[in-house]
Formats: structure tokens, sequence, C-alpha cells
């Protein structure tokens, strides 16, 4: 019953989050939040300090004024946004810009995320079209990515589930000076979208315990599903750090964010003599622990390691026992959810960032892979044992890696390990034809 003309005139004390805040309560309200001279008033404020000296005459402007009267109601609200999305996205995109030299990735990530208040949400739909937000992560940070666990005692039946959808979620308007408001407006940047039907079919089985079974889903996600029942227990994504802030902030709610393209450098790449001076990062962890963390330079191919459709990296050789090495500790990914916890053996989650000569990012990822025990023996008199395989593969190359396990020493030595990489991503990356 109160007047609008008093409404707009409480409301225009208030903040812009308030104001998003007020306009879900009903159509009048939304209606009223919508006020071109509210919004005009806050644009001025926050986004044109020069107009500050007239506070006074930006107060009192009319609805005559063309800024307003030519205006449809709510067009100052969107542009405010607009504005203070881009600078938000500015501030953010400026921590990345600084790399680790280690590394060649963005060495500032978790300030980057702590300042965009970035988080990670799933959504579960089913086949009915209802959807169903799971929230609350555990996150655990490594060198080159970042590991998110969703588990809770009340998730949707799998049978009725049809897809699943990740997002990077922030405040739709940060405010540095006080912590995300979880109740607040926010923004959703959709990372990947994954289908749920027929999960133990169509997804790749990493392995099992007494509890769960793990399956992966490409990219990077793993899904636990309980032995008895044959529900989800826990769903486990695993994010690189390469393009992980743009990809959780600068996609929509429906689009995935597209990276632009490489600019090759002219006459740095002859298909007669192949890739050069290359370099690998590589983690081999289980979520909790960490296994391996090497890097290796002056990586190469020459033309004659090129073949089906596929240039060959060797980083370790099978015949140089000079540069094998040992795992440290048994390999497995560790779950847990509100009640059980676990630790699934012979798999484990693989960081892998491949850069070019120039140390820009080449090939990354972050995905969970599985060891199988080798019909073959080593053949090395240095290491008698089992043999096992590591293999990974997606659209940009493969991964092949093979161990020894050592009985006496009761350790995994990796004694060879080669990158194949694809000759499509290659050509798009310089513009060449191999």
């Amino acid at each position: 019953s109160m007047p609008s003309e008093m409404l707009l005139k409480i409301f225009s004390y208030l903040d812009a989050v308030s104001l998003l805040s007020l306009g879900c309560v009903n159509k009048r309200f939304y209606e009223l939040a919508n006020d071109n001279g509210i919004w005009l008033k806050l644009y001025s404020s926050s986004l044109h300090p020069k107009w500050r000296m007239k506070s006074k005459q930006t107060e009192a402007v009319s609805l005559d004024c063309a800024a307003l009267h030519d205006k449809k109601p709510g067009y100052w609200k969107k542009e405010y946004i607009f504005k203070q999305t881009c600078a938000f996205k500015t501030r953010v995109m400026r921590l990345v810009k600084f790399l680790d030299p280690y590394t060649g990735l963005p060495c500032k990530n978790k300030e980057a995320m702590k300042v965009s208040g970035l988080s990670w949400i799933i959504v579960l739909k089913d086949k009915n079209g209802k959807e169903r937000v799971v929230e609350k992560p555990k996150l655990s940070f490594k060198d080159t990515s970042v590991t998110v666990l969703w588990y809770g005692t009340d998730w949707p039946c799998l049978d009725i589930l049809s897809t699943l959808k990740l997002f990077g979620v922030t405040p739709l308007l940060p405010d540095q000076s006080r912590p995300p408001n979880k109740n607040g407006p926010r923004r959703f940047s959709l990372i990947a979208e994954y289908h749920l039907g027929n999960l133990t079919e169509s997804s790749v089985a990493i392995g099992a315990d007494e509890l769960v079974q793990l399956f992966s889903l490409s990219p990077g996600l793993l899904v636990g599903i309980w032995k008895e029942k044959n529900e989800i227990a826990f769903v486990m994504a695993n994010l690189h750090y390469n393009q992980l802030l743009e990809r959780s902030i600068l996609g929509s709610a429906t689009v995935q964010y597209t990276p632009p393209p490489n600019k090759p450098l002219l006459d740095d790449i002859d298909s007669e003599y192949g890739l050069h001076d290359y370099s690998l990062h590589l983690d081999l962890h289980g979520r909790s622990c960490v296994y391996l963390c090497g890097s290796f330079k002056c990586l190469f191919c020459r033309k004659r390691d090129i073949e089906n459709g596929y240039l060959r990296l060797r980083v370790v050789n099978l015949k140089d026992n000079r540069k094998h090495f040992p795992i440290t500790g048994t390999l497995g990914i560790c779950w847990e959810t509100d009640v059980f916890k676990g630790n699934v053996k012979d798999c484990f989650v693989m960081d892998l960032t491949l850069l070019d000569e120039t140390g820009k990012p080449f090939w990354c990822f972050s995905a969970p892979v599985r060891m199988e025990l080798s019909t073959k023996s080593s053949g090395l008199y240095d290491y008698m044992g089992h043999i096992y395989t590591a293999d990974y593969a997606d659209s940009e190359g493969r991964v092949c890696v093979e161990f020894v396990w050592l009985e006496e020493t009761k350790e995994y030595i990796i004694v060879s390990l080669v990158l194949y990489v694809s000759t499509k991503k290659v050509n798009s990356w310089y513009g060449t034809n191999y």
C-alpha cells in the first residue's frame, strides 16, 4: 500500500546488490528496483569519478533528462552491471598474467580466486528436466591443478540422471571490502557438460575398492559409485591451472569459454626438423598426496618420429637407465564422504603441462589414469619385476608410461615415458602442415 514515490526514495539509499535482491521479491519491487534514476546515480558515482563533483546535480536529475527519459526501464542497471563486470574481469585477469618460470603457468591463481570470490558447483539434471545444485566442495591445490571434491548423503538416484554440468561461480557484483554473499546474485560460467546416461558403459573404469567404483569422464571428471546401491558417492573434478580462471569466469551459463587461437612465430617451425626445445612438467598425485613432481627440458622429435598422425616426444627411454626415476609411495586415489574414507589403488591423477619452445602452454590436462599389469617382462637386468602400463589419450595427444614394480624395495620405477602429440594440434598451433 505504500506509494511508489516513497519506495523509490527508500530504494535510493540501497547499494546495487540490495537492489538486485529486492527485484526478486515481486513484480512491483522488480519494476521499482529497475528505476533509471537510482541506477544512473550508482553508475555515475562509482564509475565516473569526475562526476562526483556534481553529485548534488546528479541526485536532482529530473525524469525529463535525456539520460533517463530516452532510456527503457532497467537500461542503467544493465550498464552498471556490464561496466562493473568488465572492471572485475580486468582486475582478475591482470593477476593471471604473472607466470611461474618453473611451470609456465599463472603463479597467482590462488590470489586471483580469492579476489574473484570464485567457487565451483555441479548441477545434476534428471530425465524429467529437474535440476539439483550441489555446492560446498572440498578443494585440494597442487603445483599445476586444483582438485574439487563434492560429497553428501542425499544424492539423486543415478538411474534418473541425464547430465552433469560443472560451473565456475562468482558474485555478480564482487565487493573487495566484504566477503562474497552466498545468497547474493551470482554469475555462472559453464566449464564442462557430461552425459550420465549409461555411465558405467560410456565412461572409463578407473578402479575400485571394497566400497566404491571409480569412473572417468573426459575432461577430468571422476565419479564414485557405491558398489551395493549403484548410487553416486562423490564427484571429483580435476582442473588444470592453464585457462582455469578464464573458463571459470569468462564463459556464460550456457556457452563455454573458447580461448583465442595461438599466434605462431614466423619461420619458427620446420616440418623437416620437427618440434624442438619443448619442456614438460609432470605431476602424479592421489588428491591428498604427491607421488611425482618433475620437469623435463629440451624435448624434441625428428621427421622420422612422425607417423600415424602423431609426433613422438620421448621423455624417458627404456634403455637409458640414467633417466629412470622412482615413484614415492603406493599409487592410488584417495576419496572421502561424510562417513567413509578410502583409497583406490593402481590409479592416480596425472597433471601434464607441455610447453612449446617459447614457454607457452601447448598441451595441458589434469585427469585420472589407471594402471594395468602388462604381460611382458621388463627385459632389464637392473629391474627384475612386473611391468605396469598407464595410458592417457584425448583429442590433442596420448601419453604412454611404463612402470616396473620392485618387490624388494616396494616401489615403482618409471622406465619409459613417451608423448604422442596430434599433428592436427601442431598444425593448428603453428599454422603449418605436417
